[in-house]
C-alpha cells in the first residue's frame, strides 16, 4: 500500500482506496484514505510551521525547488508510466505532461531568487521628505490546494510549487481517481525537504473522503483554497468560505476562430491538424481543449474537409502505446455522458461527420457539425473528445459567438492580420488569446486563467506567488536621501 506523507511522516490511513486503470479496469496501485486524526495533524503541522515556512532564507527554498524539478527529470519514466496507468493518459502526452511538472519547480526556484522585494523613496512629496519604503510580500498562510484528475502531476505542481517558494506550507488533496502520480511527487519533494532543512509540516499530500474534505475547506488554520476542479464543486467551495482567499480554475468551452485572411497555400491544412490533435488530446479532457470551431464562409468548406480528414486519421488504443493518440476516458461513466450528449446534438439536427461509436471508457475522436446553439455539446464543457465546426458569415459574428458562452477561458484565433489579432485580444472576453494556434497552449510561466464561469485568479508560478502573498509595507523615517 502507498502511504500518504503526514507532515514528515509516511503512514497508512484506515481506508483503502484502490485506484483502477481507466483503460482494462486493473488494479494500478493501492493506497488508502486519511483518518480524522492524521488530517488534523496535517493541519496542524501546517498552522505550526507557517512562521517558519515564511522566514526560510531564498537558497533554502530555492534549492528545494530545484531538486525536486531534477528528481522529477531523472525519474520522468516513472512518473509518465504512472500518469498514463491512472489517469489513462496517452504516454506521449504523460511524458509531456512530467516534463512540464518538472519545468514548475524549475522556474518557482528561478522566481524564489528574485523574490525581493521593493524600495521606494517618498520624497517626491514635501511630507515624504527623508523617507524610504520597503515592501516585501508575505504569505497570506497555509494553503489547502486540491488538484484534479486530468493533469494529476502538473496541476499539482502549479499549487504546490509556489507555496513553496514564497514560504507557505501547503496541505495537497489530489483527485480520488488518481492520487498515486500526487504521492511520487510527495515522496520527491520529502527527499529534497529533508535534505535543504526545511520543516516537516511544510507539505502533505493526503487523500481525503468527501464528507472529511469539506470540513478541511472549512478549516481556519488554511486561509487559503486553491482548487481546480468542476463548476459546481469550485463555486460551493467559495460559497462555504467567504472569508479566505480561494483560486478557482473551472471549467471551459474554448473555441477557435478561422479568418478569412487564413487562406495561403497550407494553412488550412495546418489549422485542422492543430484543432484535431487538441480537441481530443486526453481524449477531450482539458478545460481548454477546442469544443467550438467558426470558420468564416469563405474558408468553411476547405476547413471541414481538412478537418473530417484529420480527426478520422487519429488513432485511439492502449494509452501505453506510443502511437495512441486518443486514449480512454477516467472511467465509463464519462464516455457516458459524452455519448449522451453528443446523441442529444444529433437528435436536434446536428450531424455527425466522423465518431461518435463508444466503446467502454473509449469515445472516438468526434467531429459534429450543423449543431445548434442550444445542444450541450455547443452550451456546456462536453469535457470529451468532441469538437463542432460552425459557419459564419464574418470574424465579428465568430467573435459574438465566441462570447456567447458562460465560460471565458481561452480561445484561438488563426489569422495573419496584426489588427484582427489586436482586435481579437480586445474583444474576445477571455483570460487568454492565442494567435495563429488552438486555445490549448499554456506555458507554465504565464498567467493562466479565466473570466465569468472559468474561475476567479491566475495560475502562471509568479502569478500564483503574487497571488499567495500580500503586501507589507515599512516605512524608514530621518534618511538622508
Amino acid at each position: 500500500m502507498i502511504p500518504l506523507l503526514i507532515a514528515g511522516q509516511w503512514e497508512n490511513g484506515p481506508t483503502p482506496l484502490e485506484v483502477l486503470a481507466p483503460h482494462d479496469g486493473s488494479v494500478v496501485g493501492r493506497t488508502s484514505y486519511a483518518s480524522a486524526d492524521q488530517v488534523e495533524r496535517a493541519v496542524a503541522a501546517a498552522d505550526a510551521a507557517r512562521s517558519e515556512a515564511a522566514a526560510l532564507p531564498l537558497h533554502a527554498r530555492a534549492e528545494t525547488l530545484l531538486r525536486v524539478s531534477t528528481r522529477i527529470a531523472e525519474r520522468s519514466e516513472d512518473f509518465a508510466g504512472l500518469v498514463t496507468a491512472e489517469s489513462g493518459k496517452p504516454l506521449t502526452w504523460a511524458l509531456a505532461e512530467v516534463g512540464r511538472a518538472a519545468s514548475v519547480f524549475r522556474l518557482a526556484a528561478e522566481e524564489t531568487r528574485r523574490w525581493s522585494g521593493e524600495v521606494m523613496r517618498l520624497d517626491n512629496d514635501r511630507a515624504g521628505e527623508g523617507r524610504m519604503a520597503y515592501v516585501r510580500r508575505c504569505p497570506k498562510g497555509p494553503v489547502l490546494a486540491i488538484s484534479p484528475f486530468n493533469f494529476p502531476l502538473n496541476l499539482a505542481a502549479h499549487k504546490v510549487a509556489p507555496a513553496l517558494a514564497v514560504g507557505a506550507p501547503v496541505v495537497l488533496k489530489p483527485a480520488p481517481k488518481t492520487p498515486l502520480s500526487a504521492l511520487l511527487l510527495a515522496e520527491t519533494m520529502h527527499e529534497a525537504m529533508v535534505e535543504h532543512g526545511l520543516p516537516p509540516g511544510m507539505v502533505s499530500v493526503l487523500n481525503v473522503e468527501n464528507e472529511r474534505a469539506s470540513l478541511l475547506v472549512q478549516d481556519p488554520r488554511l486561509p487559503v483554497v486553491s482548487f481546480t476542479g468542476s463548476g459546481p464543486v469550485g463555486h460551493a467551495i467559495a460559497a462555504a468560505v467567504p472569508h479566505k482567499h480561494v483560486v478557482l480554475e473551472l471549467g471551459g468551452n474554448a473555441a477557435v476562430v478561422v479568418c478569412p485572411d487564413y487562406d495561403r497555400p497550407g494553412d488550412l491544412e495546418h489549422a485542422a491538424q492543430r484543432i484535431a490533435a487538441f480537441a481530443t488530446y486526453q481524449a477531450g479532457q482539458s478545460c481548454i481543449s477546442v469544443q467550438r470551431v467558426y470558420a468564416v464562409e469563405s474558408v468553411y468548406d476547405g476547413l471541414r474537409d481538412a478537418l473530417e480528414k484529420a480527426v478520422a486519421g487519429l488513432r485511439t488504443g492502449d494509452p501505453g502505446d506510443p502511437a495512441t493518440h486518443v486514449g480512454p476516458m477516467i472511467d465509463e461513466a464519462a464516455a457516458r455522458r459524452v455519448e449522451e450528449w453528443v446523441g442529444e446534438a444529433e437528435a436536434a439536427g446536428a450531424t455527425v461527420v466522423v465518431g461518435g461509436a463508444r466503446e467502454g471508457t473509449t469515445y472516438p475522436p468526434t467531429l459534429l457539425e450543423g449543431v445548434p446553439d442550444d445542444a450541450k455539446v455547443m452550451r456546456e464543457e462536453v469535457f470529451g473528445p468532441v469538437l463542432a465546426l460552425e459557419r459564419v458569415a464574418s470574424t465579428a459574428e465568430a467573435f459574438a459567438r465566441v462570447n456567447a458562452s458562460r465560460f471565458g477561458l481561452q480561445a484561438g484565433v488563426f489569422t495573419h492580420d496584426i489588427g484582427t489579432a489586436f482586435l481579437a485580444h480586445r474583444e474576445l472576453e477571455v483570460g487568454g488569446v492565442v494567435v495563429g494556434d488552438v486555445p490549448s497552449y499554456r506555458a507554465d510561466q504565464m498567467p493562466y486563467g479565466g473570466t465569468k464561469e472559468s474561475g476567479v485568479g491566475r495560475e502562471g508560478v509568479r502569478y500564483t506567488m503574487t497571488d499567495l502573498t500580500y503586501e507589507r509595507v515599512m516605512v524608514l523615517t530621518g534618511l538622508d536621501l
